[in-house]
């Protein structure tokens, strides 16, 4: 592949869904949306995201129902151009004493080749759709604590992996915040082993796997985690295994 064309029409949804993405070779997006995250406030009517076409000029995503409206839903996005998008809250019900966590998906698609390009044998071309996503997190007002201090509340045990392989921490949220980590690792007998990175949702419990680990770990074991802010950052932490929440 020795060119992808990147004058792109993009297209941009709302949804609760995950999305899965595969990249092939030395492809990459050029669509760049700014921020890992949205944090949405109840109080507000609606905030922007923006879009940034970092390509080079010479180089529909499922339908979900979701209280929000985006505007614009497909636009085209020229080489070092932005575009704001406006995500409009419907006052459609939503959890008041939790955050809702959302998806939004901006997914890119390429312009056909020119004629001269397409008949130019020199030029081998891979036209690719890419999507990226980011989390909206729905913050309703008056929530108890804080974003921040919401990781440090989890409580993390070991239990048998789901699919019966091996062991996985499972951490439990009692906050009404959602909890986004980035890097989760087990300390046990000397060892660091991993266990991913993921989120956990308000009032509930999420898996990591363990890799490695092939028994019950022993007192002194903890869990050293990145959680990640409001702003993108990692934050790191960690909290001995079986401690109760706010330990």
């Amino acid at each position: 592949m020795t060119q992808i064309f990147r004058k792109l029409r993009t297209a941009v949804t709302l949804g609760t869904g995950l999305i899965a993405g595969i990249a092939a070779g030395n492809a990459h997006a050029s669509v760049v949306i700014a921020g890992t995250r949205v944090v949405f406030p109840a109080q507000e009517r609606e905030v922007t995201v923006k879009l940034t076409n970092n390509g080079d000029a010479n180089s529909s995503p499922d339908k979900v129902e979701v209280p929000f409206t985006l505007t614009p839903a497909l636009f085209r996005l020229d080489p070092n151009k932005g575009q704001m998008l406006r995500l409009i809250y419907t006052k459609g019900p939503l959890a008041q004493d939790k955050e809702t966590l959302f998806w939004l998906n901006a997914l890119e698609i390429p312009p056909k080749p020119t004629a001269q390009q397409a008949s130019d044998a020199r030029a081998n071309s891979l036209q690719l759709a890419f999507r990226s996503r980011i989390k909206v997190l729905f913050r309703p007002q008056g929530l108890p604590g804080t974003a921040d201090e919401s990781p440090a509340k989890l409580s993390w045990v070991v239990v048998p992996d789901a699919k019966g392989n091996g062991y996985a921490l499972k951490a439990t949220n009692p906050t009404p915040y959602v909890v986004n980590l980035g890097q989760v690792t087990l300390k046990a007998g000397g060892k660091s082993l991993d266990a991913g990175a993921g989120f956990v949702r308000p009032g509930e419990s999420q898996l990591f796997p363990v890799m490695d680990l092939s028994t019950q770990p022993g007192a002194d074991a903890e869990v050293d985690y990145t959680s990640i802010n409001d702003f993108g950052g990692g934050v790191d932490g960690k909290q001995p295994l079986g401690a109760q929440p706010g330990k």
